[in-house]
């Protein structure tokens, strides 16, 4: 199960789920109701692309506040914010904060290729397996 409805597309081929302003071109994820940059509510749902370019990243080195808390098995995990392109005319691309699926400094660089994955999460309280969506690196720049 998606760890929350409306944020990408699954099963089948992910791509993140985004919003667009029609009066303004500021392309949003997630979705949100309203504009954040004109307030206008002609928001249109656009899908972003699966492939991207690292922009910022850090390494996770403590475990999260209820309710992102796992399990209580934490490891450090890499996060980043990845530019992704808006697939709709006239909308722009956005910086997505997301997981990555590494979590060694060593392999995470500015300005990588990366790719939409779906990932494990954790377990609900009925035992269903939460899944989410994370980046993982494609290249490295030359």
């Amino acid at each position: 199960m998606p760890i929350a409805e409306g944020l990408f597309t699954w099963p089948g081929a992910a791509q993140l789920i985004g919003g667009s302003c029609l009066d303004c071109g500021t392309t949003t994820f997630p979705r949100q109701a309203a504009c954040p940059r004109c307030t206008r509510t002609s928001v249109r749902e656009v899908a972003l692309a699966s492939c991207g370019t690292l922009w910022s990243w850090t390494i996770q080195g403590f475990e999260p506040k209820a309710p992102y808390a796992a399990d209580g098995s934490f490891a450090p995990y890499g996060v980043g914010y990845v530019e992704l392109a808006a697939l709709a005319d006239g909308a722009a691309a956005v910086l997505v904060e997301s997981r990555l699926t590494v979590a060694d400094p060593e392999q995470l660089h500015i300005g990588d290729e990366v790719e939409l994955v779906i990932v494990p999460f954790r377990h609900d309280s009925d035992g269903n397996e939460l899944v989410t969506f994370a980046f993982r690196t494609v290249s490295r720049p030359a």
